[in-house]
């Protein structure tokens, strides 16, 4: 009920609304490194994530996968057989203990239908999605690796990133226990480009980072070196 609160698509809703919506649903847990679900596996359930984190990625035949999402919690994931498809086109795993609540996709549906506001919101989120889609699309065909890196170091600042003082560490810290492999499947390069880009950025006093965690010490000039796909935000 508490996590169910927290999500935007739940906004406004009563208690007892919440209750209902509650009573569809049951948690689960997985391990770092398990599988939440895998691709091609049936679309069968939605999932929201309570706790931990999870990274949402497709497996090229080259062996290089590229990822999808990144995800935290009171993140909407799975499920796509609402939108016509009938299996998981990528694959979810956890990236740290993870504990996420499940709901069938026929239920989900009925959700949808008993409040309409809850359906308008799940709307939006999809076309900002598709229009993100779009944009990392266009970006990948066109932008360095380092304009690249630095989109991605952004979204992850401003989805993950905490103060890093109580840590020790300077700067908005991302904790997300992410390879240079990782990395490079955010941003459809290679590990090693994403190497040099990182070690450029961290010469440049932009960045700072270590095992398990980044931090960004300069967003503006992170905002710039990543223009014109991503603004400086206000």
């Amino acid at each position: 009920m508490k996590i169910l609160a927290q999500i935007p698509f739940f906004a406004g809703l009563s208690e007892a609304e919440l209750e209902r919506i509650d009573d569809r649903m049951i948690s689960l847990s997985w391990a770092k490194g398990d599988t939440i679900y895998a691709a091609e596996e049936p679309a069968e359930h939605l999932y929201v994530l309570a706790a931990g984190q999870a990274k949402v990625f497709q497996s090229a035949s080259s062996g290089q996968d590229t990822i999808v999402d990144l995800l935290a919690p009171g993140d909407l994931f799975g499920g796509l057989g609402l939108l016509g498809r009938s299996n998981y086109p990528e694959t979810a795993e956890a990236l740290s203990t993870t504990c996420a609540l499940r709901i069938d996709t026929v239920a989900f549906r009925e959700v949808l239908l008993e409040y309409p506001q809850v359906a308008l919101r799940v709307l939006d989120d999809v076309s900002v999605m598709l229009v993100q889609a779009r944009s990392d699309a266009g970006q990948q065909a066109t932008a360095t690796v380092a304009q690249r890196v630095a989109t991605v170091l952004l979204r992850l600042s401003d989805k993950f990133g905490q103060p890093g003082a109580d840590e020790g560490v300077d700067g908005t810290l991302i904790q997300l226990p992410l390879s240079r492999a990782d990395v490079a499947a955010l941003t459809g390069s290679t590990a090693e480009s994403v190497s040099r880009a990182m070690s450029q950025l961290r010469k440049d006093g932009v960045i700072d980072s270590g095992r398990g965690w980044t931090s960004v010490l300069d967003r503006d000039e992170l905002a710039a070196l990543a223009a014109p796909a991503v603004p400086v935000a206000s």
